[in-house]
């Protein structure tokens, strides 16, 4: 819900969609003819560099585990059971490339059953080789927190949503207390963290305390869930322009992801079911349940939405989310929202200079002076973005492109700047 001063005088008021005292079940999608999981690592399809060992024609059981290269850590979890049709390049956003592993599912489901023999005596390292592509997406700081120069001493459950329109961790805060309190129980045996914070809104406050770990409350207006402010307001720590919330020693797990691990070493099974939203055309939102891998066009055939030619595909939120340009594009392990958008209601960007009328500046929740900001962006000086206007101090909740007069996809610019800044960082570093 979206609250305006009649004077214009203060900025808008947006408060985060809260579940009902007793939602529905999530509406469970069919098992798709084909799935398609993404593998963390790019595809040599040529064969030049590496081995690959799987193939075409391959079986898969539903559980088992794929690794695509011998010396290689990535892998991800068969969600379904059939034979794998296809291996192939996929890119993503700023870049990013995966190895798409394409199954033809079969009508009978097979369990794999090897993970079961290791869910009596809980280690990380069996959370590092087994449970890294349960849904929810667990962090990689918890699996391989040796990748980090300061130790994790707080871990904080997110039992709350990060953008509008979502409800589903507050519905594994709800529904799913025994699962989530046994994987409060896993993460500190696993771990040896005992500061473990469950942040929530108020109205699941009793919810949330069965899970184990304090309780704190969040403000119910957005982006007071982002991990940035949620540091700010109830752990008390300002995360400084440029470093991470990781850097300060917080790791930040949402809640769908722990009760997915406390799930995993109760059955002895892996979950491969994903829990997310579906944001209709007209703005309704309706949480469902499909099993990682399946084509968006399978969700959007279970709802009966017809895609036009220039609708919008979004994976996420309002505020948040991201494009996608395909409806073979799969449902992943941390989705957590699946929106569309009809051609005739988009919000269309612009070229259009700023005018310096200054909205963007009193919504910031990180005081930067964005219009001064967006004009070093626009004609791509990134690095004195960086230096001069508080590039790195971005929390990226999108709140300056929602008010903008001009239309201008501020929070794209900076995504961008600070993917190519990334870039060139690592570059430096690898020819020194």
């Amino acid at each position: 819900m979206i609250k305006r001063s009649f004077f214009a005088l203060t900025k808008p008021r947006i408060t985060y969609q809260t579940i009902e005292l007793t939602p529905p079940e999530p509406e469970k999608i069919p098992t798709p003819k084909q799935a398609m999981l993404l593998l963390n690592e790019p595809y040599d399809s040529f064969g030049q560099k590496k081995s690959a060992q799987l193939k075409k024609g391959d079986p898969v059981k539903t559980g088992q585990k794929l690794t695509l290269y011998e010396d290689s850590d990535a892998y991800v979890v068969s969600s379904v059971t059939g034979t794998i049709s296809a291996i192939s390049p996929f890119f993503g956003d700023f870049g990013r490339s995966y190895a798409a592993i394409s199954i033809d599912v079969a009508e009978n489901e097979e369990m794999d059953e090897q993970f079961s023999a290791f869910v009596k005596e809980p280690t990380l390292e069996t959370v590092k080789n087994w449970l890294a592509f349960i849904p929810g997406n667990l962090p990689s700081i918890i699996v391989s927190p040796d990748q980090l120069s300061t130790p994790i001493d707080t871990i904080v459950i997110c039992g709350v949503d990060r953008d509008l329109l979502i409800t589903a961790n507050q519905h594994s805060v709800m529904k799913e207390s025994n699962a989530i309190k046994h994987g409060v129980q896993i993460l500190k045996q696993v771990t040896g963290i005992d500061n473990i914070i469950m942040a929530s809104h108020a109205h699941l406050m009793q919810d949330a305390a069965l899970s184990g770990a304090e309780v704190r409350v969040v403000d119910p207006v957005y982006p007071a869930s982002l991990p940035h402010l949620i540091m700010r307001d109830l752990l008390g720590r300002v995360v400084p322009a440029g470093k991470s919330c990781e850097d300060l020693g917080v790791a930040f797990i949402n809640a769908e992801a722990v009760a997915s691990l406390g799930k995993a070493f109760n059955e002895g099974r892996i979950p491969v079911y994903k829990r997310f939203n579906v944001i209709k055309k007209d703005g309704t939102s309706a949480l469902v349940s499909a099993r990682i891998g399946t084509p968006v066009r399978d969700i959007f055939t279970a709802f009966d939405i017809a895609v036009n030619e220039k609708d919008r595909i979004i994976f996420g939120g309002p505020m948040t989310g991201a494009s996608i340009y395909s409806e073979n594009h799969p449902i992943q392990p941390d989705t957590d929202a699946l929106m569309i958008q009809d051609h005739k209601d988009l919000a269309l960007v612009s070229d259009y200079p700023c005018i310096n009328c200054g909205e963007c500046i009193p919504i910031c929740p990180a005081k930067i002076q964005v219009h001064m900001l967006v004009r070093f962006l626009e004609v791509v000086k990134y690095q004195e973005a960086a230096d001069e206007y508080d590039l790195y101090s971005c929390i990226e909740c999108g709140l300056c492109s929602f008010v903008c007069v001009s239309r201008i996809p501020i929070l794209q610019y900076i995504k961008l700047a600070k993917c190519e800044l990334g870039r060139i960082s690592t570059v430096e570093e690898t020819n020194v």
